[in-house]
């Protein structure tokens, strides 16, 4: 996204820190952009909102298509705002490989929750980033949290590495499923399985109850067999309903009990602190490759290496160490 920035850093930060949801919008459409004076402005906006940041919970929801996770985050949102908090919903869209555009639908499925002024919607485009994950998710929980938002969610796109990467962002994780298909366990995979805070049976009304009981049980007993969580939390399995509400206060209670637990015995904070870090690392590799891809020797370099593993004239771990060589040299 190209985006050119006609407002000042002190514009964009009066603007979050009054609550202002139309200066929140613009601001993380600001720190999406490509636009290197716009990146610029991005960090310092970010830098300098970090003291009102931090004090939210920060919830991922996971799923695959069709299991209702927008359904799912307009009630559990609107149950959250009945219970005087204000939410912020950052929802990764797919994104056109050829195009770059996005579908961008999740604020007409969420209408309800879309015009509450204690909620704040905001699709983003994923791009070209691994597992559909928007570059400037972690920016924009910043941002959502220095507006005064206490309950972030970020929803994933359901495939490929998305929910390692937002597992990575989030300080409790909900994996939504179905029940009925028959192969409901074999369908998901043993990583998201361990990854997973909270398993919710989503989409079960009264006339499929007792398959959503059958399914929850069946799930409580693929959980057991999976390592414990390092700080003893059981995960919870059980049926909800985003139609008629059922089971989502449940929802919200469990996540209040966990947090509880995580901050008494030191989780919590250690586990911030653990994603700030991962944060610098994914971000300092990635700066160190964009630099590096703008010097045009060094561009040189590499396609002249190519050339040559094309032709099998070099192996390539050997064509490796022949760049990095010189890439160090001109450092």
């Amino acid at each position: 996204m190209i985006f050119r920035s006609n407002f000042s850093l002190e514009d964009y930060f009066e603007g979050i820190k009054s609550r202002n949801r139309v200066k929140l919008s613009q601001a993380i459409t600001l720190i999406e952009s490509r636009h290197p004076d716009d990146q610029r402005l991005g960090k310092q906006l970010t830098n300098k909102i970090l003291p009102l940041a931090g004090k939210s919970i920060r919830l991922g929801i996971t799923g695959v298509p069709g299991v209702g996770k927008s359904t799912f985050i307009e009630c559990f949102g609107n149950h959250v705002i009945d219970q005087g908090h204000r939410i912020a919903v950052l929802s990764v869209d797919p994104s056109s490989t050829k195009s770059g555009g996005s579908i961008l639908g999740d604020k007409t499925r969420m209408q309800t929750l879309s015009v509450n002024p204690d909620a704040f919607i905001r699709p983003s485009p994923a791009r070209s980033n691994l597992g559909g994950v928007a570059h400037s998710t972690r920016e924009a929980i910043l941002l959502c949290e220095a507006a005064g938002f206490d309950v972030i969610v970020v929803e994933t796109v359901g495939v490929g590495q998305s929910e390692t990467l937002v597992r990575g962002m989030v300080d409790f994780f909900v994996l939504l499923t179905l029940a009925g298909g028959g192969d409901e366990l074999q369908g998901i995979k043993r990583g998201i399985m361990e990854m997973t805070d909270l398993l919710l049976i989503n989409k079960i009304e009264k006339e499929n109850q007792k398959m959503g009981n059958l399914a929850a049980k069946e799930y409580a007993n693929a959980l057991h067999l999976l390592p414990p969580h390092p700080y003893k939390w059981k995960v919870p399995c059980f049926t909800c309903s985003s139609l008629t509400g059922s089971g989502i206060s449940r929802v919200w209670d469990v996540l209040e009990e966990y947090q509880k637990q995580m901050q008494e015995n030191g989780y919590w904070s250690e586990n911030r602190k653990q994603q700030n870090l991962a944060w610098f690392d994914e971000s300092l590799e990635r700066a160190i490759k964009e630099n590096l891809m703008n010097n045009a020797e060094i561009i040189e370099e590499i396609e002249q290496m190519k050339s040559k593993i094309a032709e099998n004239m070099v192996q390539v771990s050997v064509a490796i160490e022949e760049v990095l060589e010189k890439i160090i040299r001109r450092l």
